[in-house]
């Protein structure tokens, strides 16, 4: 079976990476949504330079409920999950690290960033998503 490309990012084709039946806490609906509207604002800056496919053609979606969590960024398509740290996550090391190994028994794969880089270094931010992505899930042109 042949892999499905879902986008070329620096001439590298990247195969899709669907992760299906993810689990889903309809509890928290409530909780995504303001958290969409309270705007946080690192996640605003990140949000323009993703939405409406303008990163590499990829759909991003904001505030994802993924089981009991919701997650900064997520792309479905990739099994993506992009997370900005900021001073919501000081003093919860151990919540973030059973968080995180969930994310990752489900087959997601995390690219993570601070508010501080996002604010202060967003093009670098944005070459190391790319280069995240690259080697994740790209595939060599010869297959």
């Amino acid at each position: 079976m042949s892999e499905i490309i879902l986008t070329y990012v620096q001439g590298i084709p990247i195969k899709r990476n669907f992760v299906e039946n993810l689990p889903y806490n309809p509890n928290l609906v409530s909780r995504a949504k303001s958290l969409r509207k309270a705007g946080n604002f690192p996640e605003v800056v990140f949000w323009k330079q993703v939405r409406n496919k303008g990163f590499w053609k990829m759909d991003f979606d904001r505030q994802r409920i993924i089981g009991n969590y919701i997650v900064d960024f997520y792309v479905k398509a990739l099994g993506l999950v992009v997370e900005i740290d900021g001073e919501s996550h000081n003093d919860k090391e151990s919540y973030d690290e059973k968080r995180e190994e969930y994310l990752k028994y489900l087959g997601l794969k995390i690219f993570k960033t601070t508010n501080f880089r996002v604010l202060h270094d967003l093009d670098n931010v944005m070459k190391e998503l790319e280069a995240f992505i690259m080697v994740g899930f790209g595939t060599n042109k010869e297959e």
